[in-house]
């Protein structure tokens, strides 16, 4: 294994959604050996590590962030062994892993939930959220909940409500409470005693509720969640302490990584979370919310920027397991000239990228009707809003039947353009959007400008064109992306427009004519990267 202790800076990750990517039992779901079965064709991508979405025993309500063991894999998934295994052979590989650890609420199938509902007076009663009613029988506040409704549900048996952000069937953990804390400190030791590189923490910055339970801000809104504003129900103060004894516990371990996902807050909001003593990371989805615009995604990444402390690095995100794919998003039918370009953002600029597994070969969303729905949200809010099902369809390994991610029928429709859309056939083709990702994150190992350079935006208030410098001591690299159609220039300025240019790549040609006085020419939906001597 590379013996850096900051992998995480230098290296790209590649997330997988188990349930999607490989099914090596022919029971229509993804597994653990399904994953072992394809780390040649992760290592001949380039990536540096993966992170697996919950492979953890659970009801399956919520596609395993319902969690009712946190030490243990699902059978659905393989078992331990099968995890050490992966382990073993993602390490020989030079890939690392990273596990997603939800932490702030549970399946309510979880021991520690079925004995804290048994009685308020037992060992556990106080390690959930429960709270008494109002009199008149009227809910402890006015929270709501993400997946609907209100987030606070009556327990017969005990007496009280319990509160759940998300699903009614996924109570929230009360990190209040010093015995529960240390459990879930326990939790991080238990993976990281059998080699897990790093952990993504879900939700993390909801771990705490307002210690007084007020009611929230009333605002306008389409759904009763949007109709609130969330100060009392998530981002506590508390948070400071909590990611301090995290950071505390996985730094006895060598080179361990934790992201955390934010939740309801922007790049502020993440970057107080990161840094020395505090989380390695966190997401800022700002980004992944942007258009094909240019103007809209360099403000983002000047927002997160700004944003973050000297001590703290960016995470760069494009697609995950909760939007919508961005090959869908960008409207791209099936060319792919857009998302080079989005892959060549992704991958020069600063941060850490996170890749989600199939954006490598432009998967795009599945329709999925409402009969076939499986995600809760998706299902109570269609049509307002899609489902997240839409994005997690199988991965498309080949033209075989079910794409090659099965012997038998997958538990989510495969998307129709499988047959000429997989990975077989764009690893087979070098003007692929495979191929041009794989040269991308070649070149950032070869070039630590594009690793940790400085950057430098050299496009102000731009409307097609976007154009930044990432730089060290040694090294100037420019990237220019043509977010339109046309073609457009770039000009540059005098101390750049006399330099020799060395096309390290381009989405659109083979070779780049030197500049003609100050300006350069991009051809529609082209980007560039070059290196400047």
């Amino acid at each position: 294994m590379d013996n850096s202790n900051q992998w995480w800076k230098d290296g790209v990750i590649y997330q997988i959604y188990p349930c999607s990517f490989a099914d090596s039992n022919g029971d229509g779901v993804g597994d653990l050996q399904g994953i072992i079965t394809h780390l040649d064709y992760l290592e001949e991508l380039g990536v540096d590590a993966i992170w697996l979405s919950p492979v953890y025993p659970s009801p399956m309500v919520d596609f395993g962030y319902d969690v009712s063991d946190y030490c243990g894999i699902d059978p659905l998934f393989g078992s331990l062994d099968d995890f050490d295994i992966l382990i073993r052979e993602a390490h020989s590989r030079k890939i690392r892993v990273i596990m997603d650890l939800v932490l702030n609420h549970s399946s309510d199938q979880h021991p520690w939930f079925l004995e804290s509902r048994s009685s308020s007076d037992n060992p556990y009663s106080d390690w959930y959220i429960w709270r008494d009613g109002k009199p008149g029988g009227k809910r402890p506040n006015n929270w709501s909940s993400w997946f609907g409704g209100w987030a606070w549900e009556y327990d017969e048996g005990r007496g009280q409500y319990y509160y759940h952000m998300f699903g009614k069937l996924q109570p929230e953990l009360n990190w209040r409470n010093p015995q529960l804390r240390e459990a879930m400190m326990e939790i991080f030791r238990f993976w990281m005693d059998r080699c897990v590189d790093g952990f993504r923490l879900d939700v993390f910055n909801q771990y705490f509720k307002d210690a007084r339970f007020r009611d929230n801000p009333q605002k306008l809104g389409l759904r009763k969640f949007d109709r609130q504003t969330h100060i009392y129900d998530t981002d506590q103060p508390e948070m400071k302490g909590a990611v301090e004894e995290i950071r505390q516990v996985t730094d006895a371990y060598p080179e361990r990584y934790v992201v955390g996902e934010s939740f309801l807050v922007g790049p502020e909001g993440a970057a107080k979370y990161m840094g020395d003593g505090k989380l390695h990371a966190a997401f800022n989805f700002e980004l992944l919310n942007c258009p094909w615009d240019a103007g809209r995604m360099q403000a983002a990444l000047q927002r997160w920027e700004n944003a973050l402390g000297e001590d703290a690095w960016p995470t760069l995100v494009l697609n995950n397991h909760d939007n919508k794919r961005s090959s869908s998003r960008y409207r791209t039918g099936e060319n792919d000239d857009r998302n080079k370009a989005a892959a060549v953002l992704l991958l020069t600029a600063r941060g850490t990228p996170y890749l989600y597994y199939g954006e490598e070969i432009g998967m795009r969303n599945i329709h999925v009707p409402y009969s076939q729905i499986q995600d809760p949200p998706g299902k109570r809010y269609f049509p307002l809003f899609p489902t997240r099902d839409a994005c997690r369809s199988p991965m498309q390994w080949d033209n075989s039947p079910q794409s090659g991610f099965s012997s038998s029928a997958p538990w989510m429709t495969v998307h129709p353009d499988f047959p000429y859309r997989n990975a077989a056939a764009q690893r087979d083709d070098p003007e692929s959007l495979y191929n041009v990702y794989r040269k991308l994150i070649a070149l950032r190992k070869e070039h630590k400008a594009l690793q940790e350079g400085l950057y430098m935006p050299l496009t102000f208030e731009p409307k097609t064109l976007m154009a930044y410098l990432r730089q060290t001591k040694d090294e100037m690299i420019l990237v220019a992306i043509n977010f339109g159609r046309k073609p457009v220039r770039l000009f540059l300025g005098s101390d750049l427009a006399g330099k020799t240019w060395n096309l390290l790549l381009s989405t659109r040609r083979e070779k780049l004519e030197q500049p003609q006085g100050n300006a350069i020419r991009l051809l529609g939906n082209e980007a560039l990267v070059v290196d400047l001597d």
